[in-house]
């Protein structure tokens, strides 16, 4: 897959954010803060609360990751302020409506209308006036497996996950996750085209933070888009996490985040390593592995608070900004 022809504009660079849930939001937070060209490609294998709902009554994408990109990236005030108010109210009470937020419902109501998720997720980006756009990473809900250890007598057994609340929830040490469409028959996910396009488009590419292997890892998984992060001519960067997640990456360390990365696609290389320089016990072994995926590493201060687990959107808007320009004394 060739690149496109990109020229970098360093006072609004084109970035694309990769991940779902909580940890694309704070990406998003942070690149607002560097530019309005902002795209979010967003995971679509939820199976869990409202967006599990709608998915198995209606058979559409999952919204609920989406909808918090596109509230992520709302006006701050105005319309769309008001609008991403909405979207984010959820229904309380116990009839059929408990628990689903306005818009997930909204979302479906759209697809019913227009019947193109593209053309749904654009239109909400009017309504909650997005300066940027908010992509699935596939047009169809796609659906996860791993493999996972620990959760038999024998420590070294496998066992097969499936399914995305659960491989986030299970106690054993999950090794490697899959994706698989389904429409039938289980195939090979296929990949947006306009998430394609806009990672070759790209000036900047951000991987992480969030969920390791539900999250993040994903999009390794989908080939055309696998293809597009190997072949794009963007700086790649890759936020790391702050604390290891029950779960998914319990007693991670830092490095071991990127050594899943290559095991997942050894052919992806990566410009720099972004990591809070408190999360990080033996900063060489970090260098080591950041450089297995030629990249270099900064270590700085990005945490919210000391031990914590959100990353502060201008600590790492001014981190993003420093390793975008190439210039800080704290490289490893």
């Amino acid at each position: 897959m060739e690149t496109s022809d990109t020229t970098t504009r360093p006072d609004r660079p084109r970035a694309v954010a990769l991940g779902g849930g909580r940890g694309l939001q704070v990406s998003l937070a942070a690149l607002r803060r560097i530019t309005t060209d902002i795209t979010a490609v967003v995971t679509v294998a939820d199976d869990g609360g409202s967006s599990g709902r709608l998915r198995r009554e209606l058979g559409m994408l999952p919204p609920g990751d989406l909808r918090k990109a596109l509230s992520a990236l709302a006006a701050d005030s105005g319309t769309g302020h008001t609008w991403a108010r909405l979207f984010e109210h959820r229904f309380g009470g116990n009839g059929a409506l408990a628990g689903h937020a306005v818009g997930n419902l909204l979302f479906a109501g759209l697809l019913d209308v227009l019947g193109d998720p593209i053309a749904v997720l654009d239109e909400a980006c009017r309504l909650l006036e997005v300066r940027g756009r908010v992509l699935p990473m596939s047009a169809e809900p796609l659906d996860m497996e791993a493999d996972v250890t620990g959760l038999d007598e024998d420590p070294a057994a496998v066992r097969t996950i499936r399914g995305q609340v659960a491989i986030a929830s299970t106690p054993g040490r999950v090794r490697r996750v899959r994706l698989n469409a389904v429409d039938g028959q289980r195939h090979e996910p296929r990949a947006a085209p306009e998430a394609v396009q806009a990672v070759l488009d790209a000036d900047v590419v951000l991987l992480g933070p969030g969920s390791w292997f539900t999250s993040v890892l994903p999009h390794l998984l989908v080939p055309e888009l696998r293809d597009a992060l190997v072949n794009t001519s963007a700086q790649r960067i890759v936020v790391l996490n702050l604390v290891p997640q029950p779960g998914e990456t319990a007693d991670f360390s830092p490095e071991q985040h990127l050594d899943v990365i290559s095991e997942h696609e050894p052919k992806l290389r990566v410009d720099a390593v972004l990591a809070d320089s408190e999360a990080v016990p033996t900063p060489d072994r970090l260098r080591a592995a950041a450089t297995g995926l030629g990249a270099q590493t900064l270590l700085d201060r990005v945490a919210a608070a000391p031990g914590s687990a959100k990353h502060e959107p201008d600590a790492l808007a001014a981190s993003l900004t420093a390793a975008l320009e190439r210039r800080t004394d704290r490289w490893l």
